[in-house]
């Protein structure tokens, strides 16, 4: 007997459904769960790019289409439950640029914020309304919201590095823009190494103002004196039993992130280490810049070596395994989340 009741209500209900879809409305039951579920889930799947892999594809492309016309020459990492959408993560973009000798990527800018992490080569450039940096392995450089931007290959050697970029972020507030310098490269007006000058040694000048805003006025953190900070926390301070030792790159300013959107970190594994489990609700792009071993992402083990890259979705339990001493750096969209108090994580 219960089951005719049920079956006029379930009539009665599609009948609902079907007189409310014409006006654009939709029942919220229907789709609760999958709005507010108890843990979050995500597409994004755990993946490692092996840099052995990537790199003739890199070359190949380096023959067949010049940085003038690809605009940036980019292999996007795409997520491999995201095909097609061009991100690494919800809310991230990565990718691995290649400049060749006597090259120049055209100045633009874009509302769109994005970092460099350097992979690969020296003797390439980097400039940001009208500052020049140079670009050495590991250095992590970021291109503030808004801000005219060109790359620069006077050097003898292809040069490589990983970018990343707020563009899903920036997309879900639909407030993409972008403009072409009228020249190729944006005249130099300032000497290398004038922001670090200015507020990179523990000083500022008197009455300073933010220049990009919410990003830091450093643009430039030299991979040199990120080992170097690095190499003395491992002397004065046990390992973290999830980090290893793990540093956030900051903005002089305010103390806070870097940058507003993107979140980026450089960490110290020791030799043979073995991390706890850990997992947060940011996920992770990590590039390996020295030593190896192994990761295990969820269920999945993959083994890195220097210059791979690999990704760690939200709310996935992460452990390394350290076969000799190595460094990571990695960049998540952390600031956005502690700014709506929605940042979680879980150790053990």
């Amino acid at each position: 007997m219960a089951s005719v009741p049920q079956t006029k209500i379930s009539s009665a209900r599609q009948d609902l459904y079907r007189r409310m879809d014409k006006h654009n409305t939709a029942p919220l039951w229907e789709v609760l769960h999958g709005l507010i579920p108890d843990e979050p889930v995500t597409r994004c799947k755990p993946y490692l790019w092996k840099y052995k892999d990537m790199r003739p594809y890199i070359t190949e492309a380096g023959k067949l289409i010049t940085a003038k016309e690809a605009i940036r020459r980019v292999l996007v990492l795409e997520n491999p439950g995201m095909r097609g959408e061009s991100c690494i993560t919800q809310s991230l973009y990565a990718g691995l640029q290649l400049i060749l000798p006597g090259e120049i990527a055209p100045s633009h800018r874009h509302s769109q914020s994005a970092l460099r992490f350097i992979v690969e080569g020296s003797g390439a450039y980097t400039a940001v309304d009208g500052e020049r940096t140079m670009m050495a392995p590991g250095d992590f450089i970021i291109t503030p919201s808004w801000t005219f931007h060109d790359h620069g290959n006077p050097g003898n050697e292809p040069v490589v590095w990983m970018d990343g970029l707020d563009i899903r972020i920036v997309e879900l507030f639909a407030a993409q823009f972008h403009e072409v310098y009228p020249e190729e490269v944006q005249p130099v007006t300032r000497s290398e190494g004038a922001a670090t000058a200015r507020y990179g040694s523990g000083l500022a000048p008197l009455g300073a103002v933010a220049p990009f805003g919410k990003t830091s006025p450093i643009f430039n953190y030299p991979y040199a004196r990120s080992r170097e900070s690095l190499e003395l926390l491992s002397r004065d301070q046990d390992a973290d039993a999830c980090h290893g030792w793990k540093m956030q790159f900051t903005n002089p300013l305010t103390g806070g992130h870097a940058m507003p959107t993107i979140a980026a970190f450089i960490q110290l594994l020791p030799a043979k280490f073995k991390s706890q489990p850990y997992r947060c609700t940011d996920g992770t792009i990590y590039s390996v810049v020295e030593g190896g071993g192994s990761v295990i992402i969820g269920n999945e083990k993959y083994a890195f070596e220097p210059r791979d890259t690999f990704v760690v979705p939200s709310w996935t339990p992460v452990k390394f395994e350290a076969a000799a001493e190595t460094v990571l750096f990695s960049f998540s969209d952390r600031p956005g989340q502690e700014a709506m108090g929605l940042w979680r994580e879980k150790r053990g």
